[in-house]
């Protein structure tokens, strides 16, 4: 199973007040439920055979006749968690060494164990309440402590509660509001509405901003642990601007229509190369996480097209509402057709231009770009040739209001030649040899968000340009509102290695 790319940048939060909701302030707006009450729908641990639903809640057991000789962790499949609050409630069989946590911002290695961030459960109240970190630096904060970690690694503690009073407002054997706050650098744990943990960290090398949820049940004597009422907000992301990637299914081949892959690397490379920018990718189809989009500041679909779309009709006005608040978003290659006709409105309002069947065309072709306007997108890239199913011939704005054309050429004559057909050909398009066509653009709504069309991406080796993928790169980050450097978002040349991985479909020599 691939992982969703992830890198932060550690940025320190003032005080805490505002970070932990209490009280009747729990129960504000922007909580999804991520566990529907029912079914184990969206959760997965390597040995189901602990896990079931009991009474509307997860329930993770071990039996005499069924023990674990590991810790087992119930991971949330449809998403990973940046910045969040995390609402459930709890409870855990009041038996010797009965142990459990709720896993979060962490990996999942190849055995299905856990590591990273825990907050801490047990029946005897050794550890309940407490920050630790599985596989790593082990207690980050006991109960009752605040925990400063400088990039260094230097900590400094203090007190926010007397451990045995914290314990003591925990039911035993009854049910408990869990509530996890994480915030750039900052995490705070709370039970039954009062903090046990919080902890601000920096140490470089060693704090995550982004990672899997996962539920534990621990290796040792027969237990229960239970939960319920799981609810999930997003939080905005301090200096750094969130850009959610999503990625259509396998489509055409080897090579080709890559979705999955294309964005996995492009991720990567914004990661790995703007400080500025969380993106996190979404793969095979449209993201079952009700929270998807929630603190995103931009979308970047890469998918097929038409019926096949993964932004079905019933979705668009859902993220129309997203553009209404400034979200900027990109639409690449086959993406640009949308589900069906009546969706192309949308589109000319999100990105200023699409692709409309019985006007535009997709042959393949070698596009000379011989010259480039100025803009942010553009920055660093030099004019470049290059081979690719590049459509032209859009349905753009009338007189191309608020879009700046990005990449032009002049497609061969022979391109335009082909019968009236849905993709094929048309009077209007036979009618214009010779002349330029734009086949990737920039626009700005009169809201203020922003939106990019790339016509190109069909071949996934075309990734290894350096001016092919800086102009996306740089793209991503302008819809986002992060400007990219005055040379470009910089990224070295991708390997042949680094472009076959994650790849749908096997080399045509390995099937």
């Amino acid at each position: 199973m691939r992982s969703t790319c992830f890198r932060f940048l550690c940025l320190a939060l003032a005080a805490p007040t505002g970070l932990a909701a209490s009280g009747a302030s729990a129960e504000e707006t922007g909580f999804r439920p991520i566990f529907d009450g029912k079914t184990l729908n969206g959760w997965e641990a390597p040995d189901m055979s602990h896990w079931s639903v009991e009474e509307g809640a997860i329930t993770g057991r071990t039996t005499p006749g069924n023990p674990l000789k590991a810790h087992q962790y119930l991971v949330w499949q449809l998403g990973e968690l940046d910045n969040f609050e995390l609402h459930l409630r709890y409870r855990i069989s009041q038996t010797p060494a009965a142990n459990s946590g709720i896993q979060f911002r962490s990996k999942i290695d190849e055995d299905g164990q856990a590591i990273g961030c825990q907050a801490d459960i047990d029946a005897e109240g050794a550890s309940t309440g407490a920050l630790y970190e599985v596989g790593g630096r082990a207690f980050l904060a006991k109960r009752g402590r605040k925990t400063t970690i400088s990039p260094k690694g230097e900590r400094t503690e203090s007190s926010i509660g007397d451990p045995a009073a914290l314990w003591a407002n925990v039911k035993k054997d009854d049910w408990n509001e869990y509530r996890v706050t994480a915030k750039d650098n900052r995490i705070i744990l709370e039970i039954n509405g009062k903090v046990t943990a919080d902890v601000a960290d920096d140490e470089e090398g060693k704090a995550e901003r982004s990672g899997k949820l996962a539920l534990q049940i621990h290796a040792g004597p027969p237990q229960t642990v239970q939960f319920k009422d799981i609810r999930l907000k997003r939080l905005p992301m301090e200096g750094k601007k969130k850009i959610v990637l999503v990625a259509g299914p396998r489509s055409h081949g080897y090579a080709a229509h890559e979705h999955n892959a294309g964005c996995l690397l492009l991720a990567k490379l914004l990661n790995e190369n703007l400080p500025g920018i969380h993106a996190t990718v979404y793969l095979d189809g449209w993201p079952e996480d009700p929270t998807a989009f929630d603190n995103a500041d931009a979308i970047a679909i890469y998918s097929d097209g038409e019926g096949a779309h993964v932004l079905k009709p019933s979705g668009f006005p859902g993220i129309d509402a997203l553009m209404r608040k400034g979200v900027g978003i990109a639409f690449l290659h086959y993406a640009l057709i949308p589900p069906e006709k009546e969706q192309g409105a949308y589109m000319l309002d999100w990105i200023g231009g699409y692709y409309e069947t019985f006007w535009s065309v997709n042959p393949f072709w070698t596009a000379d770009f011989k010259e480039l306007p100025r803009h942010p997108i553009t920055r660093g890239v030099k004019p470049f040739t290059i081979n690719d199913e590049w459509y032209y011939h859009m349905r753009f704005r009338e007189d191309l209001k608020g879009v700046t054309p990005i990449l032009t050429a002049t497609p061969p004559d022979e391109t335009r030649k082909g019968p009236d057909g849905a993709h094929s050909g048309n009077p209007r398009v036979r009618e214009r040899m010779g002349m330029p066509e734009h086949v990737a653009w920039a626009y700005e709504r009169p809201d203020g968000g922003r939106g990019f069309g790339f016509t190109g991406a069909h071949v996934h080796w075309n990734w290894e340009h350096d001016d092919f993928r800086k102009i996306v790169l740089n793209a991503l980050a302008w819809i986002a509102k992060v400007d990219a450097p005055p040379n470009g978002v910089p990224s070295r040349t991708p390997t042949r290695e680094e472009l076959e991985a994650n790849q749908d479909d096997l080399k045509p020599s390995e099937e």
